[in-house]
């Protein structure tokens, strides 16, 4: 049997009310090497019909490997990155395989957040401008500070996410 995916060498904590969850490394990971592959869910619709909450964990399917009309919804850890720029890794997406390759573009430490740069097309960790959030119209809103009968907020913990669309 073929193991699909197995990653002993990541967590997810909490990193406050700005950022909300995040993955962090719990071994020193070298340039190049790889963190993660991430089993993918594909959607075959447009972004504009997704649900607001599910808009900010997808990834532009479409701009990453040209099916047409699809996001992604990344499985394990891949829908979890918080963003940086530069980040800390790379992705690679796959569509033969519907897996999501994360890289670590330099030497990272254990306790180390890993991060994705939401801006950048195709999965680059730099990108020359830094306004994905604003583009993509997401208000950064502490959860703490909202109702907690709203169980999105639950879910959502103020965790945001890139659709890379429009990057």
């Amino acid at each position: 049997m073929n193991t699909l995916m197995t990653c002993p060498d990541l967590c997810i904590r909490d990193t406050g009310p700005e950022r909300g969850r995040g993955v962090f490394a719990l071994r020193r990971f070298a340039a190049g090497e790889l963190v993660e592959a991430a089993p993918i869910l594909v959607l075959k619709v447009d972004y504009d019909t997704l649900p607001a909450l599910l808009k900010t964990y997808v990834f532009d399917w479409t701009a990453l490997t040209g099916v047409p009309r699809s996001q992604a919804v990344a499985l394990g850890y891949g829908s979890m990155y918080n963003h940086a720029n530069p980040a800390n890794l790379r992705y690679v997406a796959d569509a033969r395989t519907n897996v999501m390759r994360y890289v670590a573009v330099r030497d990272i430490e254990p306790d180390e957040e890993l991060t994705i740069n939401y801006n950048a097309l195709g999965g680059v960790h730099e990108w020359d401008d830094d306004n994905w959030f604003e583009r993509a119209e997401i208000d950064l809103v502490d959860s703490h500070d909202t109702d907690d009968t709203d169980d999105t907020d639950d879910m959502n913990e103020d965790r945001t996410r890139a659709n890379h669309e429009d990057a």
